[in-house]
């Protein structure tokens, strides 16, 4: 059985669409990192799901007393660029390269008097190549607008999961870095230093992100070797953490990731799509909290009580 609402979504079938879109939240979340003040674990820099797509939410103009927001709309298929005087602008997506929306949305920002520089070339990606000089274009907004519509169901899924955490818990990002939906829990202690690692970047990025105790969980669409997942790990990750025994569907172990994953298609193809997946966030946490030994009674609560 499958789900409307849990659309099918392989990788192959969308691949130059998804890689020029994830070129395109980099170059819109390298916006939101420069106008942001910066905040722990880089919380600063992510985009979120909104009503049509992603959204930056409305960010700061220094010394300039107004805000500007953008927003990747896959209902009208743009890029909408909206500042608190009521000013407004509208990016159409289709037919651009990645050259081609770097250079028309700084234009337009400096239309809207927004001038910003941001340095032009990916992060967390193998192969690096610079905004301006990307020449790849695909937008099949059929596909687009499918992704955003798992990321409305994994972001509620998330929340729902957040919400009985009482420690230290992230809001639920869309990080554009490794273009996967992600919400983290901490323990409340100090990790040792990262090592590092993630593709064009600098390790003292992961450091900060990883500074402390994580468990953490989301939605990712996959690559051309590993089709769309969910996943959930725990840094650093204690003994007995792959072995512990999910009992969830479909769910197991990747040791190249060093993650638990369900697959995509697992919850897409379930009679009970939400249940499987809420199974396996609360699972794999309970893996993490345990062989972790986290302090659950002062990180946990229950609303059903109230």
């Amino acid at each position: 059985m499958t789900h409307v609402h849990w659309p099918s979504l392989s990788f192959a079938a969308w691949k130059d669409t998804c890689e020029t879109l994830h070129m395109w939240t980099q170059v819109v979340g390298k916006i939101r990192m420069a106008l942001e003040p910066r905040v722990n674990h880089w919380w600063h820099v992510p985009l979120y799901v909104s009503v049509r797509g992603l959204t930056t939410g409305a960010m700061p103009i220094a010394k300039q007393g107004r805000r500007v927001e953008l927003e990747f709309d896959f209902f009208d298929h743009a890029l909408a660029i909206r500042t608190s005087d009521g000013r407004r602008d509208a990016l159409p997506l289709p037919g651009l390269t990645v050259q081609g929306f770097y250079h028309e949305v700084m234009a337009r920002l400096a239309r809207l008097d927004i001038e910003i520089r941001i340095w032009p070339a990916p992060v967390e990606v193998v192969t690096s190549v610079r905004f301006d000089e990307d020449l790849r274009g695909a937008y099949d907004g059929e596909y687009a607008r499918r992704f955003w519509h798992v990321l409305i169901r994994a972001d509620e899924a998330l929340r729902r999961f957040r919400a009985p955490f009482i420690g230290k818990v992230s809001p639920v990002h869309f990080f554009w870095g490794a273009f996967d939906l992600a919400v983290t829990r901490f323990s409340g202690r100090t990790a040792p230093p990262h090592p590092g690692g993630a593709p064009n970047c600098a390790d003292w990025v992961m450091r900060e992100a990883y500074s402390h105790e994580v468990s953490s969980c989301g939605f990712w669409p996959g690559n051309v070797d590993v089709d769309a997942l969910f996943y959930a790990y725990v840094y650093p990750e204690p003994d007995g953490f792959s072995t512990f025994p999910l009992a969830v569907d479909g769910a197991s172990y990747h040791p190249t990731l060093r993650e638990f994953v369900l697959p995509y298609d697992r919850v897409h193809a379930a009679d009970n799509p939400d249940a499987l997946l809420a199974a396996f966030l609360e699972r794999t946490y309970e893996a993490a909290a345990v062989h972790g030994r986290w302090d659950r009674p002062a990180l946990e609560t229950d609303f059903t009580r109230i």
